[in-house]
């Protein structure tokens, strides 16, 4: 099969398009700005989901749902919130539709069906879950409140990409309440840590993690925390946030408690997401030209199983059956697997489109290797094959697919390591951006009308002050200013 893949040294943006498309993850929609999620790739969403989920309630959260709807008069309560967002928000203004007298079989809004209340649809749930909390809180012992919610949310971007930027995305979003400031910090490093371990673990993407500068924190946020990923351009993407919200929520909703001193207090906040953004992060980091390369931990399917079929009935029969048996015991040991037996397609068609759907091992039964006890895999990470004994398979597949994963992982962290770059001019500071991309640790002065500037001339942004950072005395790479850490720069999605 012709693949027709813009290769990457052609055109990266083009490249990654072709993958969601040809690999089967989603497609363009009839709404602006939206896609439709394919059963491919609402899959992997899923695998992603469960992972995150059951990580979620093992520290302690629980899931609930609140509405797709705001009243205006709730997003405006926290005033840099509403601010932040209020330009990508979509507003519900009436209610109803009504046949077009002037023309027949079409629908007008009915102009006398006009809300009391325009509702904006949610960007993010802040506004309505602190309203409902006034309600649930009133002393210390309804505290902790640790509550996720898994949902679609939608901001009006005007320049859209499939996963990467969307009007309507699906995301988790969790909100939690605290009865000190140093829990909620806590909680929220918590959780920046849970995103860092599945997005390294499971999705074989190496992080930094760190703190966004003043001018890049979540609007209405005292401190946001973020892991930050770099891809095969040397652009960065912002692959996770978790937010110290203060007291911010809570006075803009008049939520107190009853102290344990008998003094009433304001609630301290958090909320932290990920999003289907993440799907976008694992095409540029791990896959190539010939297609997606699925890390295997959460990839749809693990393996996909194909039986040689020949003009010989009987041979044919026994080639599926023997594929089956080996999906069946791969289900076992909780490997997920695919058996292709269509006989309308060529073997070569077969590889090719399970090479471009990025599963990572490719197992082929044919009469005359089975003859001998054998069976030929192929690793879509390295496109090694090579011929593996029938007899202990099931554990042979299951240790090929953790070394497939630990070599994702240590591939992409090396690439991530070499473009880890110091500088201390302004000159190699661009240059580097052009001709070398990828995270720039250069010293900065701390003011935001650098970063504004620095920002303006190059396109690139501070994606962090990363966590573990060294103090180390130096000179802003604009201003010469003083300076007491570097910070990483890069151009970003």
């Amino acid at each position: 099969m012709s693949k027709g893949i813009t290769s990457r040294a052609e055109n990266y943006s083009e490249w990654y398009n072709d993958l969601v498309l040809k690999g089967g993850l989603a497609d363009y929609s009839a709404v602006r700005g939206c896609m439709v999620i394919k059963p491919y790739g609402f899959t992997l969403w899923e695998n992603m989901r469960d992972v995150l989920d059951r990580m979620f309630k093992e520290t302690g959260h629980v899931n609930a749902y609140f509405p797709l709807f705001v009243p205006k008069s709730l997003f405006e309560a926290e005033e840099k919130n509403a601010e932040g967002f209020a330009k990508e928000c979509a507003v519900v203004t009436h209610y109803r539709l009504k046949t077009d007298p002037d023309n027949k079989g079409k629908l007008i809004v009915d102009p006398e069906a006009k809300l009391e209340e325009e509702l904006v649809v949610r960007p993010t749930s802040e506004a309505i879950i602190w309203n409902t909390y006034k309600k649930w809180i009133q002393s210390y012992r309804d505290l902790p409140i640790l509550v996720n919610q898994w949902a679609n949310v939608v901001r009006w971007e005007m320049r859209t990409r499939l996963f990467l930027r969307t009007a309507e995305f699906l995301w988790q979003e969790g909100h939690t309440a605290h009865t000190t400031r140093e829990e909620a910090i806590a909680e929220a490093e918590q959780m920046l840590h849970v995103y860092a371990d599945f997005v390294e673990n499971y999705m074989a993407i190496p992080v930094v993690k760190g703190l966004k500068t003043e001018s890049e924190r979540f609007a209405g946020a005292d401190e946001t925390y973020c892991i930050e990923a770099l891809m095969q351009d040397g652009k960065a993407l912002q692959a996770g946030t978790s937010h110290f919200l203060g007291q911010n929520f809570a006075k803009a909703f008049d939520v107190k408690f009853v102290s344990k001193e008998n003094t009433e207090e304001y609630v301290w906040a958090t909320s932290w997401g990920v999003s289907t953004r993440l799907i976008g992060a694992l095409i540029m980091t791990h896959s190539d030209d010939e297609g997606l390369v699925m890390p295997p931990r959460i990839a749809p399917y693990q393996v996909v199983i194909i039986p040689f079929l020949s003009k010989n009935v009987e041979e044919t029969a026994l080639m599926i059956a023997k594929a089956n048996e080996l999906k069946k015991e791969l289900a076992k040991v909780g490997i997920r697997a695919m058996v292709d037996s269509d006989e309308t397609k060529r073997p070569g068609f077969k590889f090719a489109e399970y090479e471009l759907k990025g599963i990572p091992l490719r197992v082929v039964i044919g009469p005359r290797d089975l003859a001998n006890g054998m069976v030929e895999i192929a690793r879509r990470d390295t496109k090694e094959k090579a011929p593996f004994a029938v007899g202990n398979l099931t554990t042979t597949i299951n240790d090929l697919l953790e070394d497939i994963q630990q070599n994702m992982f240590n591939k992409a962290l090396a690439f991530r390591n070499e473009r880890i770059m110091k500088v201390d001019d302004f000159d190699t500071f661009q240059k580097l951006l052009d001709e070398k991309p990828g995270f720039l640790a250069a010293h900065w002065d701390g003011t935001a009308e650098t970063e504004d500037k620095i920002k303006e001339l190059t396109k690139a942004t501070i994606r962090c002050i990363p966590l573990d950072n060294t103090l180390e005395d130096g000179k802003c790479i604009l201003t010469g200013n003083p300076s007491k850490q570097r910070v990483l720069f890069a151009r970003a999605y």
